[in-house]
Order: structure tokens, then sequence, then C-alpha cells
């Protein structure tokens, strides 16, 4: 497993801390989370723009494949 290292303002950190507290978690645990929603909704979002390139585009990539 890969480390990484973020920098957070006190008040990002204190609203992250509390947000652990009340739910019993850990700030390290909700940051995981955010980074890997973040990351699901990238992929469909950048999934769903290769889709649409690759249909408006269909004839030059077969002609391409060719």
């Amino acid at each position: 497993m890969d480390d990484l290292t973020i920098r957070l303002s006190a008040a990002e950190y204190a609203q992250l801390a509390d947000l652990a507290d009340a739910t019993g978690s850990t700030p390290e645990e909700h940051a995981l989370t955010a980074v890997r929603e973040h990351l699901h909704r990238e992929r469909q979002r950048v999934g769903e723009a290769a889709a649409r390139l690759a249909e408006r585009h269909a004839p030059l990539l077969v002609r391409l494949g060719e």
C-alpha cells in the first residue's frame, strides 16, 4: 500500500476531525472515502466522454483501423 500526504489548513483538519469524531471513525477513513468517491466519479465522467467521442468519430476510427 502506498502512502499519500496532503496538507490541510487548520480549519479543514478541525472539520475533518470533528466529522470523524461524530461518526466514530478517523480523519484518514474519511479522506480515503472522499478520494475513492472522487476517483469513481472521474472514471465515470471520463468513460462517458470517451464513449461519446468514439460514437461521434466511429467512421474515422474504423478507417484508422484499416
